[in-house]
This record gives C-alpha cells, sequence and structure tokens, in this order.
C-alpha cells in the first residue's frame, strides 16, 4: 500500500473552520485527520502541501518513521504550526491503518482500558442565574463534571480585576446550589497574570473549586511555579503543548494534576500516548482538549479508550452549547454521539467517523480570527 495523495480541506463548520485532511492510498483505503491549530488553518495547509511532496509514494502503515520524517526534516523542527500538520497527518494514517487491518484505532493503541468515554460539559452563561441553571440542567441530563465561564469573556474590553470578584462569588455560589458531589472547574484561558490568578483563587473557600484550566500563559513553568504555592487548586494545562517536550517541566516538576493535551495539535496519536505514559509514571491524568470537530473528537476518543491514566474528555455538544455546531450531521454523518455524559467507543474500523466529502468539497473558508482584546488603556490583553 502506498500514499496517493494528501487533501487538505479547509471549511467552516458551525461557527468557526475546521482544517479535515484526507490521506489517499492505491488500495482504495483512506484515512481522516484534523489539524487542531484554529485560526491559522492556511499556514497549516501551506505545511501539509510540502509534506504531501515527499511523502507520496511512502507506507502509510509506517507511522512512527512517518512522524519521525515529519519532525527531524527540517533544522528548525517543530512548532506550533508544523506540529497541527504532523498532527492531522498521523491521525489520518492510525485511521488508514485501522481500516485496512480491520479494527478500531484503539486497538492500535494497546486496546481499551475502559468500555465509555466520560465528559465534562461547558456552560455558557456569564456568571450568574442562568450559569447555575445551565449548570443543573446539565446535571439533570447526567454530568457529574462540568466547567464554569469566568465573567466578561465575551465583551472586547476585558479587564481581569474588574471582573475575578464577581466570578469568584458566582462560583462559590455554584458549589453552594450544586453541592458536594458534582465536578467544578474554570478556563481563565490564560487571561490572568500571576497575582491576578492567586486573587482569584484567595477569594474562595478551599474546596470550591476542583481544577483551574489555563489560568496564565504557558510559556515560563517557573510563573506556574509560583502560583503553585499561592493556591491548593488543582491545575489544568497543556492545550497549547505542541510537543511531549513543552509537557515535560510540567509533568516532572510536579507543577499540575490534569494534562489537556490535543491529539490535533500536539503531534497527533503517536505523541499524545507518549505524554499519556510520561504522564501515568507522575500520576498525572488525562483530561484532553477537544474543542474542534468530530475526526478530532474520534481520535479523542480512542486515545482516552486506550489510556489508564484518564479523568474526562471535553465535549461541546452537550445541551449548554447547542450553539456551536461543529458536529454538523450533513458534514459527518456517522461520527461518535454523546449517550448522556458519555461517548461510547466505536468498534468500526479505523476512527468509525465518516465525512461527506462532496458536501465539504462545496464549503470554503472563511476568515476568522479570535476577539482581539484590549484594556481600558488601550494595550492588548490575552484572549
Amino acid at each position: 500500500m502506498k500514499i496517493t495523495a494528501i487533501k487538505p480541506y479547509a471549511v467552516w463548520v458551525g461557527i468557526r473552520n475546521q482544517l479535515l485532511v484526507k490521506i489517499e492510498t492505491d488500495e482504495g483505503v483512506f484515512g481522516w485527520g484534523e489539524s487542531g491549530l484554529s485560526g491559522r488553518e492556511k499556514a497549516v495547509v501551506g505545511a501539509i502541501e510540502h509534506y504531501t511532496e515527499f511523502l507520496v509514494g511512502m507506507d502509510p502503515f509506517k507511522i512512527g518513521h512517518i512522524w519521525q520524517l515529519l519532525y527531524r526534516s527540517q533544522y528548525f523542527e517543530g512548532g506550533r504550526v508544523l506540529q497541527a500538520a504532523i498532527s492531522a497527518i498521523d491521525i489520518a494514517l492510525h485511521d488508514i491503518k485501522g481500516k485496512a487491518l480491520g479494527v478500531p484505532v484503539y486497538q492500535l493503541l494497546g486496546g481499551k482500558v475502559r468500555d465509555k468515554i466520560p465528559t465534562f460539559a461547558t456552560t455558557s452563561g456569564e456568571p450568574g442565574p442562568e450559569m447555575i441553571e445551565q449548570a443543573r440542567m446539565l446535571i439533570a441530563h447526567g454530568w457529574t463534571a462540568m466547567r464554569l465561564s469566568p465573567s466578561g469573556h465575551s465583551e472586547q474590553i476585558f479587564e481581569p480585576r474588574e471582573h475575578i470578584g464577581k466570578t469568584a462569588k458566582w462560583m462559590v455560589k455554584a458549589r453552594e446550589e450544586l453541592g458536594e458531589d458534582v465536578v467544578l472547574g474554570i478556563d481563565y484561558h490564560h487571561r490572568l497574570s500571576v497575582g491576578e490568578a492567586a486573587s482569584f483563587c484567595q477569594k474562595m473557600p478551599s474546596g470550591t473549586l476542583d481544577f483551574l484550566e489555563e489560568p496564565i500563559r504557558d510559556e515560563t513553568p517557573e510563573a506556574y511555579e509560583s502560583l503553585r504555592t499561592l493556591t491548593d487548586i488543582p491545575f489544568a494545562i497543556g492545550e497549547e503543548f505542541a510537543s511531549k517536550w513543552q509537557f515535560l517541566p510540567y509533568i516532572e516538576r510536579g507543577i499540575h494534576q490534569f494534562n489537556r493535551v490535543d491529539v490535533c495539535n500536539v503531534g497527533g496519536l503517536t505523541e499524545s500516548m507518549k505524554v499519556a505514559g510520561w504522564s501515568e509514571a507522575h500520576y498525572v491524568d488525562m483530561m484532553p482538549h477537544n474543542p474542534l470537530g468530530p475526526v478530532c473528537t474520534a481520535a479523542t476518543v480512542h486515545f482516552a479508550a486506550a489510556v489508564p491514566n484518564f479523568s474526562w474528555l471535553e465535549t461541546r455538544s452537550s445541551p449548554a452549547e447547542t450553539h456551536l455546531g461543529f458536529d454538523n450531521s450533513e458534514f459527518f454523518p456517522v461520527q461518535p454521539r454523546l449517550e448522556g455524559a458519555h461517548y461510547p467507543v466505536s468498534d468500526a474500523p479505523g476512527l468509525g467517523v465518516e465525512v461527506n466529502e462532496e458536501l465539504i468539497k462545496q464549503q470554503s473558508f472563511k476568515y476568522w480570527q479570535a476577539p482581539m482584546l484590549h484594556r481600558r488603556d488601550g494595550s492588548v490583553t490575552n484572549w
């Protein structure tokens, strides 16, 4: 079997673009992958087109060899753009191999250690009564873990100090209203400084939150170590990481408790499994990032089925986020479907996802830029 074509499709699905990648072979078996670098899809397409020049004609079963070739074939190895391209290619190769062998992808990763994948859902309302009601609705639908949103996250002007007090108040209220049995966390989307994050945490009684996701930027592990001394809330970090090496200081130095690994950014299933094994040795649980489309979800479900150190998979298909449209059934007629708060693990060969390629071809790429947040003094701040 030989690779004959690699076709990237950057298309608008729901409220954002998805970059889907199809790899074809001379035996008619094909695979689908997805890139996770939202907002920079054209840059990733360029990398994929470059890689295509030497991948055509290669054996798609040599997944590990191809990964090394893609990563090491330039002086400037790695980086988020290249790793997003490698991720999509790696996932598609796993899909091909599973289909060719007649086995689901989880069998290529060592087999199942669980039969269904628990998820956490996200409330979309601002901190307040609507957020509490959404959380109650999610509990009624079977969720025992959920992520709440901070105040001010939908505004173009964002002053953290104006919002951390209100957000902390409603986190405490959520714990009081929802009880001790539900897992509660919050995603601050790296919008805070160390001081701001510490102030936020210290405004809540210990035990209010079960995880704090991405409170500050990840470039400096020492900053997270400093924050670690100022709060006892477990950290969920890593959705931005583009290699096992970026996870290294966080895992080895005991900085965080949950790895938000993204199979579509970190280097595909090949790299994700290495991060998972390393994390298992340090008792860090996998809590995968999954804000994209059904191909990403399918790949991550297989990953979650195969790793022992797993907590929850992010889902953006809960009743609280029906406005997103990432799982459009016309584009993806066969895809992972929630059963309550769990994803069942598909036993179909490969990823177990189907893409309506003819319909995808009719879609267009739409320019999308993440919100460019500013402070009141005109300076730029993080989204």
